[in-house]
């Protein structure tokens, strides 16, 4: 009901609406129809009451509530169907819970705030209040259990194609599932799977992306090592817009993979990335080793020329890769 009332308000711009006209269109009485401005106002919409003429949408909240969602929604399937919260521990977790119980291809979840949100290698990522754009998808595709980490790719691709498109903003992808920006973190991705022996369940895509988030919303000992998209962006966007885009192109870019595999995925992701070519330090469980990114193969590993000549192809799940800094031409 109250999707549709937003709907009225913005199709009549700066012209009030009566209650009594959005009455009638809905089939509801006046006095509900009060009761649901009065609950949009409560969320943080601007609604003026202009006597004896209706009602005027001034200003939406920069919330990501459902309905703000599907009036932009540029998708054929991908996050049509929305579980949004205030607050949860991880959208992730949300995401696999209600998958595990069964849903429809395309899911999303999302919120204001993670309270403990995951990062690569049990590491947390930090997701403030209405800050950031905190979300999970969930995708049941036909291909095999082993492409499916090729999925925290084509999530990055989506990302940077969407926020780069932002006058001042030059983000790269760090392999094998961070966004930098200015060399400093703007996006984790996580993606975990649910599969039986050649078969995938399901596969989530949690992504978070810094959209506004300031130095005093992080512990001082990752302060400078975080950015966000309004760091540089030098024209104005809601975290809505962005949102939306990302889903776009993350939709586009799946239909691509299930018509001809993920070969133009990884050719997008090359042209993004800030890891080929760089001088890396390869931190492995047995060993830490330095070397050339070279590329990456069809699997999405990174191949790493070793100092000594050799070629190695590291799994994403196994090390961390950090640039190496070269001084008096010794690594640091």
């Amino acid at each position: 009901m109250r999707k549709r009332i937003l709907e009225l308000l913005r199709a009549s711009g700066a012209e009030p609406v009566s209650g009594e006209e959005i009455s009638r269109q809905l089939e509801v009485s006046r006095t509900a129809i009060w009761k649901h401005i009065q609950t949009l106002k409560n969320e943080g919409y601007e609604i003026e009451s202009v006597p004896k003429k209706g009602y005027i949408l001034r200003e939406a909240p920069d919330k990501l509530f459902p309905q703000e969602i599907t009036s932009r929604l540029k998708t054929k399937w991908l996050g049509h169907s929305i579980c949004y919260q205030d607050s949860v521990d991880s959208t992730n977790n949300v995401a696999k819970a209600i998958a595990n119980g069964g849903c429809e291809n395309g899911l999303m979840v999302v919120a204001e705030e993670q309270c403990s949100g995951k990062g690569r290698l049990s590491r947390g990522w930090i997701s403030p209040y209405a800050k950031g754009i905190w979300f999970s998808v969930v995708l049941k595709p036909p291909f095999l259990p082993q492409e499916a980490s090729k999925c925290t790719l084509l999530a990055a691709v989506s990302v940077v194609k969407t926020i780069n498109k932002l006058k001042g903003v030059q983000a790269a992808i760090k392999w094998p599932n961070d966004v930098l920006l200015n060399g400093r973190k703007l996006v984790g991705i996580l993606t975990e799977m649910n599969a039986e022996f050649g078969h995938i369940n399901y596969v989530v895509i949690g992504t978070g992306v810094n959209t506004n988030g300031q130095k005093e919303d992080y512990p001082e000992e990752v302060r400078d090592l975080a950015v966000s998209v309004a760091d540089v962006a030098q024209e104005p966007f809601t975290r809505v817009e962005l949102l939306v885009d990302i889903l776009k192109n993350m939709e586009d870019l799946y239909e691509d993979v299930l018509e001809h595999g993920f070969a133009p995925v990884l050719d997008e992701w090359r042209k993004y990335s800030c890891t080929l070519g760089q001088e890396v330090k390869v931190i492995a469980p047995d060993e830490t080793y330095f070397g050339k990114a070279l590329d990456i193969d069809e699997e999405g590993l990174l191949i790493v020329q070793r100092e000594d000549g050799r070629i190695d192809k590291v799994v994403a799940g196994d090390v961390s890769i950090r640039p190496a800094a070269a001084k008096n031409g010794a690594y640091q």
